[in-house]
């Protein structure tokens, strides 16, 4: 099987000599239209995420292209638009003033009248990312297309859900798998935080009607009693409670049969591959012991696509190439595989 381009500078160049899974097909006639954000601007930990979709890209030819649980729903096409300049090149300039703010804080507890000022230029330009991907996500709907997204990290999939929020009037559910809740508030002061993500989703004008978690094994008391308060609203699956639940041997069909059951008839996923066992994705920026096995988060994919409930959208994020292998992208690109292949058969192609 032949390689995509592990030499070029961007996916755009790279996508000369095929695209996404060698797929040679255009964006006219794909049905799932892939965007790449390659932004990474406020993460406090482990870097490298910006480089995920690049690392995708260079690794999808590997998969191959027939599925045994959804047979070839690639044929319907799917494409990965050329990338934005913009994101990676503000990427670069921000993440720099976004660490200094950081630094600020762990030093001091508090920022100082600069770091202010440099918080609010770093709050504007991550804006000015939500609102490239919202109109991005925008005028792929307006094509009956179903959009997905790879990050970057998790603060870019906001404005593809806030625009399938308005064309459902939030109608629809999230389906968010990862290792932490993702619901602070401005985390650090960055409105648009990665680990702001979920929180900002709630507070979206016509926000989904129902976010459901899962694998969540890191969060802070904020979050829970968020969690908490918006029973109903929110359903969390705790890494601790679903493995105690396999302890006790009530099968991990069982689990996801209920976390599908919770869904509406639309559903959105973000996929953070942090949610994976750290064996899956050893380079990510923030790894927690625990989570889902590979199997275990294609099962739960499985059954909902199997549901009757429709994919209306999906994103990938957090995946950080390590420098020696290629391990991490190819994780991320069987995960995205397998993200397309839902979609498709969710929306009639396929199986």
């Amino acid at each position: 099987m032949t390689k995509a381009p592990t030499d070029t500078n961007s996916i755009a160049q790279g996508t000369q000599d095929g695209g996404i899974f060698a797929l040679p097909t255009s964006h006219e006639s794909a049905q799932i239209i892939l965007t790449a954000v390659p932004w990474e601007v406020t993460t406090s930990y482990g870097g490298g995420t910006s480089l995920g979709p690049k690392a995708i890209f260079n690794a999808s030819p590997q998969v191959d292209l027939f599925d045994i649980e959804f047979g070839e729903p690639y044929v319907v096409g799917y494409h990965l638009d050329d990338e934005d300049p913009f994101f990676m090149k503000t990427n670069s300039e921000l993440k720099i003033l976004a660490q200094s703010v950081i630094q600020n804080w762990n030093e001091t507890g508090s920022l100082s009248a600069e770091s202010k000022k440099t918080l609010e230029k770093v709050n504007i330009g991550c804006a000015e990312m939500v609102s490239r991907v919202y109109q991005k996500t925008l005028s792929v709907l307006a094509e009956n297309k179903i959009p997905g997204l790879i990050g970057g990290d998790h603060s870019t999939p906001l404005g593809a859900i806030k625009a399938l929020s308005e064309k459902y009037d939030g109608r629809f559910g999230v389906l968010h798998i990862d290792a932490h809740a993702d619901l602070r508030l401005a985390y650090q002061g960055f409105t648009h935080s990665h680990a702001s993500i979920m929180r900002n989703v709630c507070l979206l004008k016509t926000a989904p009607k129902k976010l459901v978690q899962v694998g969540i094994r890191d969060f802070c008391k904020e979050e829970y009693d968020f969690i908490k308060q918006n029973e109903g609203r929110i359903s969390t699956y705790f890494d601790n409670d679903n493995k105690t639940a396999l302890f006790k041997n009530a099968g991990w069909d069982t689990v996801c049969h209920r976390i599908v059951d919770e869904l509406p008839e639309n559903v959105y996923v973000s996929f953070d591959i942090d949610g994976l066992s750290p064996e899956f994705c050893p380079n990510t920026g923030t790894p927690v012991p625990g989570g889902l096995s590979f199997e275990q988060a294609t099962y739960l994919l499985s059954v909902l696509g199997r549901s009757g409930k429709k994919i209306v959208g999906f994103d990938l994020n957090e995946v950080a190439p390590g420098e020696n292998g290629e391990w991490d992208g190819n994780v991320g690109a069987r995960m995205l595989f397998k993200l397309c292949g839902w979609a498709a058969v969710t929306n009639g192609f396929g199986k």
